[in-house]
C-alpha cells in the first residue's frame, strides 16, 4: 500500500498529458482497480455489471441530463415515473410515490424524514427545538445508515434503539413492543420503525406482518430497508420473504446490488402520495415555475433533498425491458440456488462450519477451521485463534488475486470473525464456482 502513490504518480501539470501518458494512466487505472465484475468477487452486496444496464449508464452519462424537471429530462422523467409505479403495484399499494436517490443510506433517511414530517409538519419551518426526543427503532442486525441518518437529522444516535433479534438475525416483535414502551416511559417520542429485508451480514428478513401490527397499535411509521433483499419481489419463488411489505409506509431498494445495475441505483418508495413533495419542497422559482406549458407534476426535483440528480432510472428500465422479467427472475433464482448448494457443502465438508443453518437470502456465513484447530476443545483461546483465520486467508486471496470474500465479527451475537460470501445474479453463479471457493479457502488455509 505504501508504494501505491509511487505507482500511480499522481500529479497535475500546466501542459497536460501526452497521448502516451494518457494511455499509460488508463492502463494503470484498469490494472490496479478491483475487478468487481469478476465471477469470484463476493466481497460486497454488489458485483458483476449487467451489460445492458451498463449500456444504459453510458448513454445517460453521454447525454449528461439532470433529473429534476420534465423540460430538461422528459424521457427519463417518464421512465422514472413508470418504474416507480410498477414497483408500487408489486408491493400491493393502491397508490404511492417515489424517487431515485443517491444511495440506500439516503433512501433510508428519506423514510425517516417523511415519518418526522407526518408527525410534526411544522418542523420543516420551525425546527425540532423544544420537543420530546424523537426515537427510532431498528434491529441489532440492521444497516448503520439509520444511526447516521439520526445524526444528520438532529435526532441523535443515542435515540436509535437496537431491538433484539432471534438466532437467525430477525427482529423479535415482542422485544420491539417492550422497547417502544421503555422509550415512552423515558419521555421519548417513538415515531419510526425500520424492518430489514435482507440484513447486511446474515441476510435475514424481519417478520413484517408482526412488526406492522406493532406499528399500527403504537401509531408508528413502518419503513422497510429492502436495499439488499428487495429484488426477491421479482421472483415468484422467493418473494414470500417480503410478505407484509404491503403494510409498510415506505421502502428502499438497491437494484445495483442483486440484479447488477451499475452504481448507484437506489429508488425510494412511499405509500402516501404527495408526502414527498410536501416534506421536501422548497419551490425554487428558477426551476419549478408553476405557469409552465406542461403539467408541472412531472417536475420531480422538488420532491428530492438534492437539486442536481443523476439519471439512474434509465439503466434499470433498460435492463428490465430488454432482458425481460422472466430472465431477471431466472438469474435471481440461480443466485439463491448456488447459495443453497454452498450451504449444503458447508455441512458435509471437513473444516467448515455454518454460522446459521438456513440463510434466508444469498448471504452465506461460515467459519473455516484449519487442520491445527480441528478436534480441539473449543475454549476461549480456541475461538481467539479461530478469529484470526479469516483475516489471514483474506490477505492471501487478495495478494494472489484469485477471489475476494468479506469477513467480520458479529458482536451482538458474540460471534468471532467469520466469512460472508454474497451471491448476486450477475454473473450467474454456478455450483462449480462455489466448489472453487471452498477449495481455494482450504488451499490458502491448510498451513494455519
Amino acid at each position: 500500500m505504501e508504494n501505491s502513490p509511487k505507482i500511480l504518480q499522481l500529479g497535475l501539470t500546466r501542459e497536460g498529458l501526452s497521448f502516451a501518458q494518457v494511455e499509460e494512466l488508463l492502463e494503470k487505472v484498469v490494472k490496479y482497480s478491483v475487478k468487481t465484475q469478476h465471477p469470484h468477487f463476493y466481497n460486497q452486496q454488489y458485483g458483476g455489471i449487467d451489460e445492458v444496464a451498463l449500456t444504459g449508464a453510458w448513454l445517460t452519462d453521454a447525454l449528461n441530463t439532470n433529473q429534476h424537471t420534465y423540460e430538461v429530462a422528459p424521457v427519463f422523467i417518464l421512465m422514472e415515473r413508470f418504474i416507480i409505479q410498477h414497483m408500487i403495484s408489486l408491493f400491493g399499494w393502491p397508490e404511492g410515490d417515489g424517487i431515485f436517490s443517491g444511495g440506500g443510506s439516503m433512501s433510508n433517511m428519506y423514510g425517516m424524514l417523511l415519518a418526522r414530517y407526518r408527525l410534526y409538519p411544522d418542523v420543516k419551518r420551525t425546527g425540532i427545538f423544544g420537543r420530546k426526543p424523537l426515537v427510532i427503532f431498528t434491529s441489532d442486525q440492521s444497516h448503520y445508515s439509520f444511526a447516521k441518518g439520526a445524526s444528520v437529522m438532529g435526532i441523535g444516535m443515542d435515540n436509535v434503539i437496537s431491538v433484539a433479534t432471534d438466532s437467525c438475525g430477525r427482529m423479535l416483535p415482542q422485544a420491539l413492543r417492550e422497547e417502544v414502551a421503555k422509550a415512552r416511559a423515558r419521555g421519548g417520542e417513538p415515531f419510526f420503525v425500520n424492518a430489514s429485508a435482507g440484513t447486511t451480514v446474515l441476510g435475514s428478513f424481519d417478520p413484517f406482518e408482526d412488526i406492522a401490527d406493532v406499528c399500527q397499535e403504537e401509531g408508528l411509521w413502518m419503513h422497510i430497508d429492502a436495499c439488499w433483499g428487495g429484488s426477491v419481489i421479482l421472483s415468484k419463488t422467493h418473494r414470500h420473504n417480503l410478505n407484509g411489505i404491503q403494510r409498510a409506509d415506505s421502502v428502499s431498494w438497491n437494484p445495483h446490488k442483486m440484479i447488477g445495475t451499475t452504481l448507484q441505483c437506489s429508488p425510494f418508495f412511499v405509500r402516501h402520495k404527495g408526502l414527498l413533495h410536501e416534506c421536501n419542497s422548497a419551490s425554487a422559482t428558477y426551476l419549478f415555475q408553476q405557469d409552465k406549458f406542461y403539467d408541472v407534476s412531472y417536475d420531480t426535483g422538488d420532491k428530492s433533498i438534492q437539486c442536481g440528480r443523476k439519471v439512474d432510472a434509465f439503466k434499470l428500465y433498460f435492463l428490465l425491458s430488454t432482458k425481460g422479467m422472466d430472465l431477471v427472475e431466472k438469474k435471481i433464482d440461480a443466485a439463491f440456488s448456488a447459495s443453497d448448494y454452498l450451504n449444503e457443502q458447508l455441512g458435509v465438508r471437513p473444516g467448515f462450519r455454518r454460522v446459521i443453518e438456513k440463510p434466508q437470502c444469498t448471504n452465506t456465513c461460515f467459519w473455516y477451521i484449519p487442520p491445527s484447530l480441528r478436534d480441539q476443545p473449543e475454549t476461549p483461546e480456541w475461538w481467539e485463534k479461530l478469529s484470526k483465520v479469516p483475516s489471514i486467508i483474506k490477505a492471501r486471496m487478495v495478494q494472489e488475486g484469485t477471489m475476494m470474500i468479506g469477513y467480520q465479527p458479529l458482536a451482538s451475537k458474540n460471534l468471532v470473525n467469520f466469512f460472508r460470501l454474497v451471491n448476486t445474479s450477475t454473473p450467474m453463479t454456478t455450483n462449480a464456482d462455489m466448489d472453487f471457493v471452498l477449495d481455494e479457502i482450504e488451499r490458502l488455509g491448510k498451513d494455519l
